[in-house]
């Protein structure tokens, strides 16, 4: 934009001279120098403490990896919720958490020492190996906080909570024992990916880093009914060596199944009939066809005598019902084996074939070979079993068919060799019990998008299963339960003064290294009670941040109490299943309640070809290089405008951030430019001192900015209340276009004082008060811009506040809302745009003047409206007379109809194009007139169906 390029900085109001450029990511560096000097968010924090609290919980991330996309994301979402909460007059702590236990650092440092296994961390020594886990726990939390100040975010790193602290660990421990306390704690088992080479089970994600094509036997296996030994339930396996441990068979009770004879031997097979072709046998006649609910039930003779009498005692050896089962492998009648499978195990407990903390049936030992419960293979390692049991079960004329079978197969990333799946002892919360809780817990929370409340995360809650709350590693905070040697005396210390009395013991740490080795006496003879060895798992300590981070209830016991729940938390829908349901499980066992009140769950960001962003693709741009180039504020609208805050996926453009500093900041700074530049203009021209005048503004333009501004922040308030990002944030960065194409253009004159010092005065003060508005608004979504922006014009605001955001939020000024001032200029801009495209479509550039302008519409007040603001009009569209009118006939126009294919296509699915085609071919004028009067149209359909 023009203005006078004479340096007139520092004039009567104060305004220094803005550039005619700007770099806007060099303008950041040095606001966030600014805000380290002067310790803005600290002095926002001080003068804030007195404030009604607005409570803020932060998801603890790894600090083993470096920020990613995601991470911004959701970090750039808390900090425009927190800082909004903190400028509408809340004090707000805003604390950073690490989550510095469990796999993702034991993985790294195992891939650095070469640990094989556990034997390899008690040789080294678990103080050893703790130490080298702590070494690395923070390796990148210089790069965290580095990313995290450079995207503007304000949060607390000093005063940080850390799941290695004791006391945070601490009041881990105290939200375990109230949960033993409670009932809600038991000890079972939890179907693994086990190495047998390192003897120790591993995380499905450890299981899912090295998967290899395998050959293994795949044998088909008849079981033979009690009722009818000569008939055999036929099932398929590629694990031989878990038949022994064979407790159940399962089928699918709504599938068809058949019974088929071999023509020959009289011998009865049972399959599902589409997997007839299983038994490759050209001599079997089909005897009967029958839904597979007419075998539930039936008893069958075991394989093997191993376990034969839990046949009476558990109602073992029978058949289930199992809707898992497919048509795609396999006969349809499935060996249940529980110990050794997490379906077999769901199966036969749900059929009461098992319980939770019944014996396993697990003959397997550490190192994967049979132990004396099934004599015949004791110290065989499985998998090499599989040839003898199969030779037995052709003896014994159980099995049909015998074949080979290549498919992918976990290994172990550590030693190579192939894992089991094998029941381990866990310890498990009663997760199953809590679920109508927990659904009231739901209930009480509000969700954005509100659809993933009540579906995704609803339906994980309804379905949700006990959950397996310990690890079988070392680098995490140790479960804290003392047991005998027969699991008989149990004892859950809640606190460490508490180990420290039952002990008799002084303790500073409680990692494994401190707490193994004590012991408790016992209170009923048992000798010594000793630490069970697992810890918890991590997400057991994130879901306890909220009273951890506190070191609840050993300090800040009232204030934690007066601020729980949370008023917000803010993660990715990758967490339905991780934080935000671990939260809410704790909260309702402990409490009764959610653990928060409000939630922002956004999408996922990915690559620009739709893919998952990837260090190895390298198909993302660094984000610290976008933020560089384009400034963090850019980065900010951008991944806050777009799908992922409404729960979708967002395919990342460094295009589209260029496009947010094109289509916002731009137009912003040259308002802003253009504004300064004729402030400075006035104060030379007129040597008076610049000053916002406190007179009602009687200009209709002037009448008009101020009234759209202040709808602005009505609505903006409105949605923000309801934690509508995805609403807020298309009107915020529009606002500039309209600032800067409507009113700056339509009122040049009039601020450059062609029509009177004045009117010169008044229009300079609408725009100045908008623009101190607006940026006041736009505080909490682009803090560096802002704060720039307010260096200046806070000397024309009457504010002394050295920072944007030590101001509050503006408020709407009911007094300046005028609906009827907005509708006319909303008629007018419609009408010039029109105009714009006439003249484009027919080469006639807006220099050209034209005689007339003919605007048709049925609406009189629409035409009203125009005639009151003719002058603009005319004036920024170059024509010289307009004409309005409501008789379309005179001017030859008539009506068309333009099908949106896309509604009618969701609403009228196959009848689409019968409509469409009516509607642009066939409606009559009197139709259409009809329809814009009614707003409804005679059903087409029936009528092209006649």
């Amino acid at each position: 934009m023009e203005g006078n390029t004479q340096d007139l900085s520092g004039g009567m109001s104060g305004l220094n001279t803005v550039p005619d450029i700007i770099n806007f990511a060099n303008e950041e560096a040095k606001v966030l120098e600014k805000w380290r000097t002067e310790k803005t968010f600290e002095k926002q924090l001080q003068e804030s403490k007195d404030r009604p609290r607005y409570t803020f919980y932060d998801g603890p991330p790894f600090a083993t990896g470096l920020p990613h996309y995601g991470h911004l994301l959701a970090g750039t979402i808390k900090d425009v919720i927190t800082r909004w909460a903190a400028g509408d007059g809340y004090y707000v702590e805003r604390r950073f958490g690490w989550d510095c236990h469990g796999l993702p650092v034991e993985f790294e440092v195992d891939k650095a020492i070469g640990i094989k296994g556990p034997a390899d961390v008690y040789a080294m020594g678990i103080d050893k190996y703790n130490a080298e886990c702590r070494s690395i726990v923070m390796r990148y939390s210089t790069e965290w906080e580095q990313a995290v100040e450079r995207m503007g975010r304000w949060i607390d790193f000093k005063n940080d909570y850390k799941t290695l602290y004791p006391w945070f660990m601490e009041s881990v421990w105290w939200a375990f024992s109230e949960l033993v306390k409670k009932g809600l704690v038991y000890r079972g088992v939890k179907v693994m990916p086990f190495s047998t080479s390192c003897s120790t089970p591993l995380s499905n994600f450890e299981a899912g880093q090295n998967y290899k094509d395998v050959v293994d036997p795949a044998v088909h296996i008849g079981f033979r009914l009690d009722e009818n030994p000569n008939r055999l339930m036929v099932a398929w396996t590629t694990t031989p060596w878990t038949l022994p441990s064979n407790l159940a068979l399962a089928v699918h009770p709504e599938l068809e199944y058949v019974v088929a004879k071999d023509k020959t031997s009289g011998i009865e097979y049972v399959v599902l009939e589409c997997r007839l072709s299983e038994l490759k046998n050209e001599n079997v006649e089909i005897i009967e066809k029958v839904k597979g609910s007419a075998f539930v039930g039936k008893t069958y003779q075991p394989l093997f005598p191993y376990f034969a009498n839990l046949k009476e005692e558990r109602g073992a050896f029978r058949v289930l019902p199992g809707t898992f089962i497919t048509t795609d492998q396999g006969t349809g009648v499935v060996h249940q084996a529980p110990y050794f499978g997490e379906v077999d195990f769901q199966c036969c407990l749900e059929n009461g074939v098992i319980t939770k903390d019944m014996k396993p049936i697990c003959p397997v030992d550490e190192t994967g070979k049979y132990t004396s419960e099934v004599p015949d293979y004791v110290g065989v390692y499985v998998k090499e079993a599989d040839k003898a049991i199969m030779k037995r079960l052709k003896e014994s004329g159980h099995l049909i068919r015998q074949g080979e079978c290549k498919h992918s197969y976990p290994f172990c990333w550590r030693s190579d060799t192939p894992l089991l799946y094998k029941a381990v002892p866990s310890w498990f919360i009663r997760v199953e019990s809590l679920v109508p809780r927990l659904l009231a817990s739901n209930d009480q929370t509000y969700w954005v998008p509100q659809f993933v409340k009540e579906k995704r995360f609803g339906n994980w809650l309804r379905d949700a299963r006990d959950w397996a709350v310990s690890r079988n590693r070392f680098w995490g905070t140790p479960i804290n339960m003392w047991v005998s040697d027969d699991l008989e005396e149990m004892v859950c210390p809640g606190s460490i003064a508490e180990l420290e009395k039952l002990s008799g013991q002084k303790i500073t740490d409680i990692h494994r290294e401190s707490v193994d080795h004590i012991t408790i006496p016992s209170k009923t003879g048992r000798g010594m009670l000793k630490r069970v060895s697992e810890v918890f798992d991590c997400w057991f300590e994130s879901g306890s941040m909220p009273y951890a981070q506190n070191h609840y209830p050993f300090e800040n016991k009232k204030a934690f109490e007066d601020n729980f729940p949370a008023d917000f938390i803010a993660e990715g829908i990758d967490q339905t299943r991780g934080w935000f349901y671990t939260l809410i499980v704790l909260s309702t066992a402990l409490f009764n309640k959610p653990p928060f009140k409000n939630l922002i769950c956004n999408g996922l960001v990915l690559a620009s070809d739709g893919q998952k962003m990837s260090k190895r693709l390298k198909n993302y741009p660094d984000p610290m290089e976008v933020v560089n180039k384009y400034g963090a504020d850019a980065l900010r609208l951008y991944l806050i405008n777009s799908p992922v805050v409404r729960g979708e996926n967002l395919r990342f453009r460094e295009e589209g951030v260029r496009d947010i500093l094109k289509d916002v900041f731009l137009p912003w700074f040259n308002a802003y430019r253009f504004f300064v530049q004729n402030v400075q203009l006035y104060e030379h021209q007129t040597g008076e001192a610049f000053a916002l005048t406190e007179q009602k503004l009687e200009n209709v333009m002037d009448r008009w900015i101020e009234s759209f501004t202040s709808s602005l922040v009505k609505f903006v308030r409105k949605e923000m209340s309801e934690y509508h990002l995805y609403a807020v944030v298309t009107p915020l960065t529009r606002f500039f276009d309209t600032l800067t194409n409507c009113y700056i253009r339509l009122n040049r004159r009039r601020i450059k004082g062609d029509e009177g010092e004045t009117d010169r005065l008044h229009s300079l003060s609408a725009l100045g008060l908008v623009l101190i508005t607006v940026n006041r608004l736009m505080a909490p979504f682009t803090p560096f811009f802002c704060e720039h922006v307010w260096a200046n014009l806070s000397k024309i605001a009457g504010s002394t506040s050295s920072s944007i955001h030590l101001e509050r939020l503006p408020h709407p000024n009911a007094d300046l809302i005028d609906e009827e001032v907005e509708r006319r200029v909303s008629s007018m801009r419609e009408t010039i745009d029109l105009v714009r495209v006439i003249r484009e479509r027919n080469k006639r550039p807006i220099k050209t003047p034209l005689r007339t302008v003919v605007v048709i519409n049925r609406n009189q007040q629409f035409l009203s409206d125009l005639e009151s603001l003719s002058s603009y009009l005319l004036s920024e569209t170059n024509v010289q007379k307009l004409v309005v009118s409501q008789e379309k006939e005179k001017y030859g126009i008539t009506l068309k109809a333009e099908p949106n294919f896309k509604l009618l296509g969701a609403r009228l699915k196959g009848d689409q194009k019968k409509v469409a085609d009516y509607l642009k071919n066939k409606a009559t004028e009197e139709e259409l007139e009809k329809f814009l009067v009614d707003g409804q149209y005679r059903d087409i359909i029936d009528e092209e169906n006649e």
